[in-house]
C-alpha cells in the first residue's frame, strides 16, 4: 500500500467511518403476533418504530428519541443506509412504484414486468445491509387512479421480495384509508406483511375503518402531522388557512398519543412527516425544519412523544396575532396600497432573545397533488416596515389578488412561524363570485 493511498484511507476512515462491509450481517426482522398484539422484532428483540419521513438531520432525530427513517425510493440508498447504520438507525427503504397519474400504464405488461425486475436488482443490492428494517413498496400509487391492476403489480413485487429476501418484511402505503382501499389491501395484497397508511387530520378515523373492514393485521402510520391543506378551513376566496407552528405542535402531540401510541395491538409505529422542508401549498405546511435547517416547534412535541420529556431548550411559541387590530383575523381584505398594522405576541419558556423576520408572497398557484414538486412563489419586496420586529406596518400590494404574509421567529436554535392569507380587492366585485371562479380554475380534488 502506498503512503498516499494509506493517508487517503485514514482520512476517509476519520471522516466517514469504517466501510459498510465491516458493519456485519443483515438483521433478521420479523413481524409476528403474540397473543393479541403484533410485534416487530429485530434479531429477536422488540422494535417499535419512532420514525421520520426523510433522510436529513439524523443527529436531531436521535436527540429527539427517534430510531428509524423512511425513504420513498432508492436514490442514494447506499449512502443513506450507511449513514443510518453508523448512527444506530434503521431504514424503511422505499421502492417507488410508478403512478398512473404520472403516465404509467398498468395494462402494459412489459412495463409492469420491467418495473418488477428493476426492483429485483435493488432488492438484491441492499437486502443484506444491516440498517435495512422493512421494504416500502410504493407510496400512494392509488391516488386519483382508475386501473386497479396496480394492486396485483404491488403484490407481485412483494412476492418477489419474499423470494429474494426472507429476512425483512414487506409493506405498502396508501393515501389514507377507506373501506374501498382496505378491501383491495385485504383481498389483493396477500404478500404484504405490514399495511402503511398516510393520514393527517383523518387519523381520527383510521381505527374505525380498520375495525369495520375486519382488518386484523399489523399497520404503520407512514405519514402524519399537521392538518392537510385539503382538509382544513379555507378563506372565502379559496385559500387554505394554515395552522401556526404552535397549533401544529399540539396536533402532533395529541395525534400521537391518541391515535398512534394508544393503538399498540396493531400499530407497530409511525413516521412523522416531513423530516426536512419542502414547498407544498406553502413553504412551511409540512416541513419539521425551516428552509435553512432550523428545527421548528413541532419537534419539541415529537421529542415528548418519543422520549417522554420535552427538550431543555424549547422553541418559541405563538400566543396571538393581530391583523389591523383584530386578533387572528380571518378573511382579511385590503385595498391596493392600504396600510395596516400587524402585531404578534410570542412566548419563549427559556426567555431567549428572539429575532423576527416577516415576508410577503403572492399565494401559490403551482398546486399539485400527492406531494408532487411545486415551485415557491417569488418574494415581494418593499411592502413591510419594521420587518425585523414583532409589530409591522404592511402596505398592501397594488395588484388585486391573493397574498400570504409570513412570520418567522428565531431563538438562535429553533423557530416558530405563522402565515396570514389576505386578499387585495380593487374593483369591488363580489368576492363570493371570485371564490366560485377560483374553484373552477383551480379545482382541488380531495387527496384521500
Amino acid at each position: 500500500m502506498s503512503r498516499l493511498y494509506f493517508f487517503y484511507f485514514l482520512l476517509m476512515y476519520f471522516f466517514l467511518g469504517s466501510p459498510v462491509k465491516d458493519f456485519g450481517q443483515a438483521c433478521l426482522v420479523k413481524i409476528q403476533k403474540n397473543d393479541t398484539k403484533w410485534q416487530l422484532t429485530v434479531d429477536g428483540k422488540p422494535y417499535y418504530i419512532k420514525g421520520a419521513g426523510g433522510d436529513k438531520h439524523l443527529d436531531v432525530l436521535i436527540q429527539a428519541g427517534g430510531n428509524t427513517i423512511r425513504t420513498w425510493g432508492t436514490e442514494n440508498a447506499k449512502q443513506i443506509l450507511d449513514d443510518a447504520h453508523r448512527k444506530g438507525l434503521k431504514v424503511m427503504l422505499g421502492l417507488w412504484v410508478q403512478h398512473e397519474r404520472h403516465g404509467f400504464d398498468y395494462n402494459d405488461e412489459f412495463a409492469v414486468k420491467k418495473q418488477l425486475e428493476n426492483f429485483r436488482k435493488e432488492v438484491q443490492k441492499y437486502k443484506n445491509h444491516p440498517a435495512l428494517l422493512v421494504w416500502g413498496i410504493g407510496n400512494e400509487y392509488e391516488l386519483n387512479y382508475t386501473n386497479t391492476k396496480v394492486w396485483a403489480a404491488v403484490n407481485a413485487i412483494a412476492k418477489m421480495i419474499h423470494e429474494e429476501d426472507p429476512n425483512h418484511p414487506t409493506s405498502t402505503v396508501t393515501a389514507g384509508t377507506n373501506p374501498e382501499k382496505l378491501k383491495f389491501v385485504m383481498d389483493e395484497l396477500t404478500e404484504i406483511d405490514i399495511y402503511g397508511i398516510n393520514t393527517y387530520a383523518d387519523i381520527v378515523n383510521v381505527k374505525n375503518v380498520l375495525e369495520s373492514g375486519g382488518f386484523k393485521g399489523p399497520y404503520m402510520i407512514t405519514e402524519w402531522g399537521p392538518t392537510g391543506h385539503w382538509e382544513i378551513a379555507k378563506t372565502m376566496w379559496g385559500s387554505s388557512i394554515e395552522q401556526n407552528s404552535t397549533e401544529k405542535a399540539a396536533s402532533y402531540l395529541q395525534r400521537y398519543q391518541s391515535f398512534i401510541a394508544s393503538q399498540e395491538e396493531q400499530c407497530i409505529g409511525s413516521f412523522a412527516f416531513l423530516w426536512g422542508q419542502k414547498q407544498e401549498y406553502t413553504s412551511t405546511w409540512y416541513g419539521l425544519f425551516s428552509e435553512d435547517g432550523k428545527p421548528t416547534e413541532a419537534l419539541d412535541a415529537l421529542t415528548k412523544c418519543w422520549s417522554g420529556k420535552y427538550p431543555e431548550n424549547r422553541s418559541p411559541s405563538i400566543k396571538s396575532v393581530f391583523f389591523n387590530g383584530k386578533e387572528n383575523s380571518l378573511n382579511a381584505i385590503l385595498k391596493p396600497g392600504q396600510s395596516c398594522s400587524v402585531r404578534v405576541e410570542v412566548l419563549d419558556l427559556n426567555q431567549d432573545k428572539l429575532s423576527y423576520v416577516w415576508e410577503l408572497y403572492p399565494e401559490s398557484t403551482d398546486l399539485k397533488t400527492g406531494g408532487d414538486a411545486e415551485d415557491k412563489p417569488a418574494l415581494i419586496y418593499g411592502r413591510i416596515k419594521g420587518r425585523k420586529t414583532n409589530a409591522i406596518t404592511l402596505k398592501a400590494p397594488l395588484e388585486e389578488g391573493r397574498y400570504r404574509l409570513f412570520l418567522f421567529v428565531h431563538d438562535g436554535e429553533k423557530m416558530a412561524y405563522l402565515n396570514i392569507p389576505f386578499y387585495v380587492e380593487s374593483n369591488g366585485q363580489d368576492l363570493e363570485i371570485k371564490r366560485v371562479q377560483f374553484k373552477k380554475q383551480h379545482f382541488e380534488k380531495s387527496e384521500y
